[in-house]
């Protein structure tokens, strides 16, 4: 199923969207930096205008829509996305603002080699409102947490985490915008974990 990784040291990435992109947008100027073990092969998205789309465009990277509403159930959209990480040499799914939950049918081919990022500390405030819920439950820190994507949404092991801290008079805005800066140093880092195991391991 899986590529092994080029020739050139780099691994394959396919990044998963559904909105603006803006994690995308960090991994794209992360594979633009010399020595980068990574780069895109393609960017798919099931909503037909997220503005991700146009940043792939504009960095020349391969895009694909995949809309989960030209389909009558859930197996057949992941077999169709499954089938594009097939298309391309792709050794690493990437969600990025994905907002879709996803089935064993396309995490189970992938298992180990599909990460998702995430706006809280997991195991705290798993799914969604996670700044608003962080600022209620009176917590003093939150962050970003990139983990293995499994069945149990929110639940696979642990890659990497980023923190800040919650400020007195933090709305779930500012909370969010501040949890945003560290999203984008920490996917890729992620990146460049998990392109260390997989060179070791093709």
């Amino acid at each position: 199923m899986h590529a092994k990784a080029p020739p050139s040291g780099k691994i394959g990435l396919a990044v998963l969207i559904s909105g603006r992109g803006s994690n995308l947008q960090s991994i794209i100027d992360a594979c633009r930096i010399d020595g980068f073990p990574a780069e895109i092969k393609v960017v798919i998205s099931n909503i037909p205008d997220a503005y991700g789309l146009v940043r792939a465009q504009n960095a020349d990277i391969p895009t694909r829509i995949v809309s989960h509403k030209d389909y009558t159930n859930k197996t057949d959209f992941e077999q169709k996305i499954l089938g594009i990480l097939d298309e391309f040499s792709v050794d690493l799914v990437c969600l990025a603002g994905f907002m879709r939950i996803i089935s064993p049918v396309l995490i189970t081919p992938w298992e180990g080699r599909i990460i998702n990022i995430h706006p809280s500390l997991l195991p705290k405030h798993k799914g969604l409102h996670t700044h608003e819920r962080a600022i209620e439950a009176g917590d003093t820190t939150s962050g970003c947490t990139i983990h293995y994507v499994t069945p149990g949404v929110d639940e696979g092991e642990i890659i990497l985490q980023r923190s800040v801290p919650i400020l007195p008079d933090d709305t779930p805005d500012t909370l969010a915008a501040r949890v945003l800066e560290q999203e984008h140093i920490a996917y890729p880092d992620a990146i460049r974990r998990m392109a260390a195991q997989i060179s070791k391991s093709a």
